[in-house]
Formats: C-alpha cells, structure tokens, sequence
C-alpha cells in the first residue's frame, strides 16, 4: 500500500516503502470521519496511524489541534521523540508538539498554555487535573481541538480505568462548550 501523499520524502528517509493494509485501513477509516482502535502487536506501526492523519489535518486546517494521551510518562517521551524526528524529515512542514504533565516546570506550563502547540502530550491526571480544571486558560486548545489520541487504552481498567473514562466524558462536555466534536484515535497491541 502507498503512502500518503506530501510523506514520501519522510518516509523514504526512514527507509519505509509502504504502509501495511491495517495502517491504511485505520488510516482511511479516520479519514472518513470515524473514531477508532487499533489493536495490533508492538513494533506494528500503530503511532503511523494517528501521527499521519494528524499531521495532515494541521497541515490542511489552520488551527487544529491533537491531544495525545499516554498512561506513562516514558510513553509521552518516546512518542516526543519519534513524532519529532518524522516531523523533522517532512520538507517545510513546521508543526508544534509539547509534553504538559508533571514533570513539565512552570515557566514552561505558563509558555505552552500561552502558545498551544498542535499536538499536546500528556497523562489523564495531567488533563484531569491541570488542563481540564482550566478549561478556559485552553480555549485554543478546545476550540480546534480535531483528535484525541488515547494510547495503550488496554491499561485503563478497574478503578483507574473508571475514573479515566470519567475524564474522558469530561474532556467531550468541554468540547461541546467549545463547540468541537474531537475524532478519537485509541490503540494498543492487546484487548483484555
């Protein structure tokens, strides 16, 4: 299966000739508008599915955004990193992405907040707590908001998973009030 168009360069640098048939699967699936899981093994390209669609979307919609969920924060870092990398190898496509959990120091929360990048990382306490609480300080975030991005969503059971999907039934009244209908993007490499 071919890439996208506007990826071929990336992807020949990073010396992947054609997606898989469920990568284009999911990845015409997003593109006719609907919410979806990917549930396939690790190392099975699932970030391809949400990173490609996303990365389109900004670069045809001015003002989208993605919000990107991680249970883990070593997660937020590798996807950081690989997003950033892929983006890197895309010929004069500037898009914006940045971690807001924990970790982040708050000079940098106060800059991300004033500046909204067009993919935001972070962990469902970090949005419970410091995004979703402030909704107003993330009106640009909200009212663009195009994806949501849950990953690993196999780790969200029991009383943790309870209370993301709390969150999560949060996270869409807010987009209501900001008028956006956000396409959510879930995958793992394993349903329990």
């Amino acid at each position: 299966v071919a890439a996208p168009p506007g990826f071929s360069e990336g992807f020949k640098q990073l010396n992947i000739n054609k997606l898989f048939t469920h990568q284009m699967e999911a990845i015409r699936k997003i593109n006719e508008g609907k919410d979806i899981l990917v549930a396939t093994p690790t190392a099975s390209g699932k970030s391809m599915v949400y990173n490609l669609p996303v990365i389109e979307c900004i670069l045809t919609r001015a003002g989208a955004r993605a919000l990107y969920l991680f249970p883990l924060k070593a997660l937020e870092q590798d996807q950081l990193k690989n997003l950033n990398e892929f983006v890197e190898l895309l010929p004069s496509m500037r898009i914006s992405s940045a971690i807001y959990d924990g970790d982040t120091s708050p000079g940098e929360r106060e800059r991300i907040r004033k500046r909204i990048p067009h993919i935001l990382l972070t962990n469902p306490d970090m949005l419970h707590r410091g995004i979703l609480s402030h909704h107003e300080k993330w009106a640009e975030l909200f009212s663009n908001l195009a994806y949501v991005v849950i990953d690993e969503v196999h780790t969200y059971r029991g009383i943790f998973g309870s209370h993301v999907a709390q969150i999560l039934r949060r996270l869409k009244r807010i987009c209501v009030l900001y008028q956006t209908r956000p396409q959510f993007i879930l995958s793992s490499a394993t349903v329990q």
